[in-house]
């Protein structure tokens, strides 16, 4: 008690400013040793959980293990948290992981978003690349075959890519029927589903298939990188343009990982800038999107009977 009255008198004998420096010091310094005392999860609010993507396996491996290791690592630094690429065997693969939530978002087709919305309710198409606003689908033919048109390809053997892909089936089905060919009686027997875009033309170049349908990004770049040999495999007919490839994510994002993290998820794929990430998914930036840009698509799956 002498001991705080002896300190007390020091105090008042002080002139003010000097006193004034004492007081705000020990403040200072008793708030510092408040906000060491507080939980981690109080002074330094943030995510928690391990993140789980997938994407649907369009093209040769090496590619898609890339992307996607190079993603884990972006979003892991953006977001805080563990973030983890789950390999899928096929399209259907990645639609049954989301629909039972060992994955929360998925890089999408446009059929498989849609099939992948329908599994999970309330779950949304967030972002998608400016060349999805616009996407073709590219019909290619072994330069043995005397075909012009799309009618002329009734009568040869065709492979399209997997049964759920809208660029490597579902569109280019649709325009054989606009066409007057039905995929399913008109061709040399049934259509082939080679399961990759990049087997699709290959199986064309070899001879193994007179015909395909495949996505323009995956021949674009197999045409600019000098892998197909022109002489064997030329391209026929570009379609029209339609919505396809997206990012769709589960709608229990928030809750699984708290408040806020679906836009800051979103927000973290809008900033993406490393070319090295952005080429390996055919693109230079990620742009919003919603799942009306995608009813045309889920139209005409039902008509197809793809989807119900």
């Amino acid at each position: 008690m002498q001991t705080a009255v002896h300190v007390l008198g020091v105090l008042c004998r002080l002139p003010a400013p000097i006193l004034l420096i004492v007081i705000v010091g020990t403040a200072c310094t008793n708030s510092e040793e408040a906000r060491g005392s507080l939980p981690a999860s109080v002074s330094e609010p943030g995510f928690t959980g391990t993140l789980s993507f997938s994407g649907i396996p369009d093209q040769d491996a090496s590619r898609w293990v890339r992307r996607y290791e190079a993603l884990e690592d972006y979003l892991s630094g953006e977001l805080g948290i563990k973030v983890e690429g789950v390999p899928a065997a096929d399209y259907a693969a990645v639609v049954l992981a989301f629909r039972h939530g060992d994955i929360q978002i998925g890089w999408f087709g446009g059929l498989t978003s849609v099939q992948a919305r329908l599994a999970v309710p309330g779950a949304d198409a967030i972002l998608q690349r400016p060349e999805d606003e616009r996407f073709h689908s590219v019909f290619v033919v072994n330069t043995d075959a005397e075909v012009e048109d799309l009618a002329g390809l009734a009568g040869l053997r065709f492979t399209f890519g997997s049964e759920s892909s809208t660029s490597g089936h579902l569109m280019p089905h649709h325009f054989l029927l606009e066409a007057g060919v039905d995929p399913e009686r008109d061709f040399h027997g049934l259509p082939n589903f080679s399961g990759s875009h990049d087997t699709t033309w290959k199986l064309v170049e070899s001879g193994a298939y007179q015909a395909g349908a495949l996505s323009e990004a995956v021949w674009d770049r197999a045409m600019e990188e000098g892998r197909v040999d022109s002489s064997k495999v030329r391209e026929l007919n570009r379609t029209p343009a339609y919505f396809d490839y997206n990012w769709t994510v589960r709608p229990d994002l928030d809750q699984d990982f708290g408040q806020g993290f679906t836009a800051a998820l979103t927000d973290a794929l809008l900033d993406v800038d490393d070319p090295d990430v952005l080429e390996l998914f055919s693109t230079t930036r990620f742009i919003e999107t919603t799942n009306e840009n995608y009813e045309v698509i889920a139209d005409i799956a039902r008509a197809i009977g793809i989807v119900r």
